[in-house]
């Protein structure tokens, strides 16, 4: 069966021009022409267009630019891992954000800086602390979400129990869908904010990420879908 752009824009709500963006990027097989020049697609192409749709909610473009390369390569399970490897992240943004969610009831947000009593920290012993790594903890100094001392003898970063407190904070803020001007937002009102504000950051960034898991699952059945398809076409050719 053939398709003319507009019957895959119309059937997907999308423009006939993202359609030639994917083809373009290379998400898409090549589309047909005919002797006039106009694409048409097949059932395949369907498949495809319908597969990045589905995933591209659930795990961003990025994700999709990456995987789809591999299915045209019949990298099939090379593929399924990297959607994987995803999802596995997606877990341990929501187990980060659900501990950063009793660490923020105001009690325990004492104790856990309580618990901190040395003066001093470098940077390996923050990303221990808060299961953030050391090159995220350099970002967010770069892009001014916080600012660490210098230890005067070596110029080492060295952290004190605020600067904790303040990267669990945009850890905590960055599970969600906000961006890091929306991050930066929060820290120059972090005086106006309570705990229980922040708490309520958290409770969205939660919900946001159950909404995501379930777009994850749509995304991995049309990816499914259409593995299996090209499966059989790969049968029915040999």
């Amino acid at each position: 069966m053939e398709f003319r752009p507009i019957d895959i824009a119309k059937k997907l709500d999308v423009g006939t021009s993202a359609l030639r963006h994917y083809e373009e990027w290379g998400i898409v097989p090549p589309a047909k022409r005919k002797a006039n020049g106009y694409r048409i697609y097949t059932e395949e192409h369907e498949a495809y267009f319908q597969c990045i749709r589905a995933m591209y909610h659930g795990f961003g473009m990025g994700t999709v630019k990456k995987i789809m390369p591999m299915i045209q390569q019949n990298k099939f399970t090379e593929a399924l891992w990297e959607v994987n490897k995803v999802q596995a992240e997606l877990y341990q943004k929501k187990q980060q954000a659900i501990e950063a969610l009793e660490i923020l009831k105001p009690d325990n947000m004492e104790n856990f800086l309580k618990k901190r009593k040395k003066q001093w920290y470098t940077i390996g012993e923050v990303e221990k602390e808060i299961e953030v790594p050391a090159t995220t903890l350099r970002h967010w100094e770069k892009e001014g979400l916080i600012e660490p001392s210098r230890d005067p003898e070596n110029g080492y970063r060295i952290y004190n129990r605020e600067h904790i407190q303040q990267a669990l904070i945009i850890r905590t803020v960055q599970q969600s869908v906000y961006f890091l001007d929306s991050v930066r937002s929060v820290l120059e009102k972090m005086d106006q904010y309570s705990i229980s504000e922040i708490r309520k950051i958290t409770m969205d960034s939660l919900e946001y990420m159950d909404y995501q898991i379930e777009q994850q699952l749509r995304g991995g059945h049309y990816l499914y879908k259409l593995i299996e398809l090209l499966k059989k076409k790969e049968r029915t050719e040999s």
